[in-house]
């Protein structure tokens, strides 16, 4: 019971951080955006494409995709993927 308490305790506090971080995430307004928040953020905060981007070039944000699909099942289409890789590849690639 007393790990139940905690744990509630702890999601408590973690929340409204977690819901501040969302909220300071904001991607370049460019053609793609969208499609990327629509289905990066349904599974991980945004937070992680500008991390990544001094490290990604198009080959990598195009692996990254890709592994979120194939291995992480993700369910992005085909045509939504080309969307996100080029919006990437283009406002966060090196």
């Amino acid at each position: 019971m007393r790990t139940l308490v905690i744990a509630f305790m702890v999601s408590l506090i973690a929340a409204p951080a977690e819901a501040q971080e969302l909220q300071q995430i904001k991607l370049k307004p460019a053609p793609g955006a969208e499609t990327v928040e629509r289905n990066c953020a349904t599974c991980h905060t945004l937070a992680y494409i500008p991390m990544n981007s001094p490290f990604l070039n198009a080959g990598g944000w195009n692996a990254e995709v890709t592994k979120m699909i194939k291995v992480m099942g993700a369910p992005i289409s085909e045509d939504d993927a080309k969307a996100i890789v080029d919006y990437l590849a283009k406002n966060y690639g090196t």
